[in-house]
């Protein structure tokens, strides 16, 4: 690239940039703006007057009149050393992203920014799930991960952490969607997950700028950004009244795919994904559901990972067990995946066969093969 194709993306960049940390405007009047008068560049080289006249806030007009955005698009490139940000004309904009309504002007990237165009899947769900939810999560997200799909999700607690946990262990890539600046981790107990994720290739994204803080109403704003990148959105637990609904409305719109886990009834987090099958999302119970879906040019671009197979080869609730130990074996069918079982209530059921040290020994070999997880009170759960 010459020097001065450099410098013009770097002005591209800048300028888009600028329009987005201008006060009062937001992405679709920016665009607009942008249309009016012929281009991004065209838009800086307007008078203040012209401005005004093109309908915009005063507050946005004089931003822009004054120089005061590009000063404060020159400020925010300074700080963003280790960071990308990705003009909306730029080549790697993700396609998939600007085909919804109103796509950010600018993103902020940390990690591998090719991760955030290629085909993947959101999973999705809500801060508070089962041991069953969870699990589920995970499991689909580590087969759909293994087998070349990017998991998309917001790095949440609940749900977004167990499928972005998934796609690690899947050794696949897995891209987190903020709702606060690319330097702000939200929660701070994802720090270590986000390391992890951009080791494996995958990335963080926002479209706030650094230094925003995890505002309340910013969640709900980046969930058209997650359906936005995804193939299809992949609904695990959600209540009645959440943000997840938001986000398959939103894929709903865009035109994704929406796929849900069945869930108990009887339980709130059911309610979300339920509803969503009735009103005809794909139901999911393993990877499969989700693959046969997918477009056909997607499925033969992916090439098959031996390494990613699921140790559930019928469904995604069970898992092989032939190659552990008699009293490792004992436990797990004792133990369930969508419901904890108490420490005293697993040695009252085999004192007839384990001693207590036998099973405390036991469920030590099996967290550390992560066919068992341990949960607070010393409540123990299969794994998926």
């Amino acid at each position: 690239m010459t020097e001065a194709a450099v410098l013009s993306c770097e002005t591209h960049t800048l300028e888009w940039l600028a329009l987005t940390l201008t006060p009062g405007l937001g992405p679709t009047k920016a665009r607009h703006l942008v249309d009016h008068f012929g281009g991004v560049q065209a838009v800086f080289r307007a008078s203040l007057t012209e401005l005004e006249a093109a309908g915009i806030p005063a507050v946005a007009a004089q931003s822009l009149g004054t120089g005061r955005s590009l000063e404060l698009a020159n400020d925010e490139l300074a700080r963003a050393a280790g960071a990308q940000i990705v003009a909306f004309e730029d080549a790697a904009y993700p396609s998939q992203l600007k085909q919804i309504y109103d796509p950010p002007l600018v993103l902020y990237v940390r990690g591998n920014a090719e991760a955030v165009s290629q085909p993947g899947i959101a999973v999705i769900g809500t801060r508070h799930p089962t041991p069953y939810g969870t699990g589920m999560a995970e499991r689909l997200a580590c087969d759909l991960a293994a087998r070349g799909l990017v998991i998309f999700s917001g790095l949440a607690r609940g749900v977004d952490t167990a499928g972005h946990r998934g796609a690690i262990a899947g050794k696949g890539k897995t891209v987190a969607v903020l709702g606060t600046g690319i330097d702000v981790i939200y929660p701070k107990e994802n720090t270590r997950l986000t390391e992890q994720m951009l080791a494996l290739g995958g990335a963080l994204v926002s479209e706030f700028p650094l230094s925003t803080f995890p505002a309340p109403q910013n969640f709900p704003i980046r969930n058209r950004i997650i359906s936005g990148l995804s193939l299809g959105v992949l609904v695990v637990e959600a209540a009645e009244y959440s943000g997840t609904r938001i986000t398959a409305r939103c894929a709903l719109e865009q035109g994704r795919d929406v796929y849900a886990v069945p869930g108990n009834v009887t339980n709130k987090n059911s309610w979300g994904p339920n509803t969503l099958i009735k009103q005809g999302a794909k139901l999911v119970a393993t990877w499969d559901d989700v693959w046969e879906e997918l477009p056909t040019e997607v499925r033969l671009a992916l090439e098959p990972k031996d390494a990613a197979e699921s140790r559930a080869e019928g469904t995604a609730s069970l898992f092989k067990d032939d190659e552990i130990g008699p009293h490792e074996r004992k436990i797990l069918k004792v133990l369930k995946a969508d419901e904890a079982t108490q420490i005293d209530e697993i040695v009252e059921r085999l004192e007839p066969e384990l001693s207590s040290s036998e099973i405390f020994a036991a469920l030590f070999e099996l967290e550390l093969a992560g066919k068992v997880r341990q949960l607070p009170g010393k409540n123990f759960v299969k794994a998926f």
